[in-house]
């Protein structure tokens, strides 16, 4: 089936980065730059752009891409203050599109997500990714906890998120080949990917309820990378 991506940052990068194959579009308002760079394109009603949104908020323009590339692992390792962030099971591609914007945002040198049970790349992502997706490397790996083990191999050390931490995650000095675990939204991390950490940290919950969403965590955890960073 053809991969169909749809909101117009995601739209506006894809064309930058040549991934687009036809666009399909409610009014002129993207002929010009579609014929600047010979993409071709076909007037459609709103209701037939609605049906290949499958309900989704298209805005007027939706667009066949060529399938997205994924990265390895081994492209995303540095040598010195690497940072890669590792998802354990997520499920909602929601938090999957906001992580992979916050990593683009943030210069993270990859993601990596289990490639069963768990959410991919899709339509859904890309819009609320905004475009970040075409920029940043994610990698699909059959199992989390041997590939924590290899990258520790490699002189990364893994920082977990997870309620049970006995750290706040202000506490870590990550001047080092970083890797952050965020875990799954209902389980967190699960068991064995927790026993691959060499820290386990905890965001603060002051409030009624004990954990956050997992795309905002994740948000945080990233940023408070780089202000321990910025501080040398």
């Amino acid at each position: 089936m053809p991969e169909y991506i749809y909101g117009k940052n995601a739209i506006n990068e894809a064309i930058e980065t040549g991934r687009i194959r036809k666009a399909y579009l409610l009014n002129d308002s993207y002929t010009a730059v579609l014929s600047k760079k010979g993409i071709p394109f076909k007037m459609c009603s709103r209701n037939e752009l609605d049906k290949m949104a499958k309900g989704g908020n298209h805005q007027g323009v939706i667009c066949e891409v060529t399938d997205y590339q994924f990265s390895t692992v081994e492209e995303m390792v540095k040598d010195k203050n690497g940072l890669i962030v590792v998802l354990d099971g997520l499920k909602d591609p929601h938090n999957l599109g906001a992580i992979i914007r916050s990593c683009e945002g943030a210069g993270v040198d990859g993601l990596i997500y289990k490639k069963h049970n768990a959410v991919s790349i899709n339509e859904t992502v890309s819009k609320v990714a905004c475009g970040a997706l075409e920029y940043v490397k994610v990698a699909e790996v059959t199992n989390i906890t041997k590939t924590l083990q290899d990258l520790k191999k490699k002189g990364y050390w893994v920082v977990g998120s997870d309620g049970s931490g006995s750290q706040y995650y202000t506490d870590i000095d990550y001047n080092m080949n970083t890797v952050l675990v965020v875990g799954s939204e209902g389980e967190g991390i699960s068991r064995l990917v927790l026993n691959e950490c060499d820290f386990i940290v905890k965001l603060p919950m002051n409030g009624k309820i004990n954990s956050l969403n997992a795309s905002v965590a994740a948000g945080i955890l990233i940023y408070n990378v780089l202000a321990k960073r910025n501080q040398k």
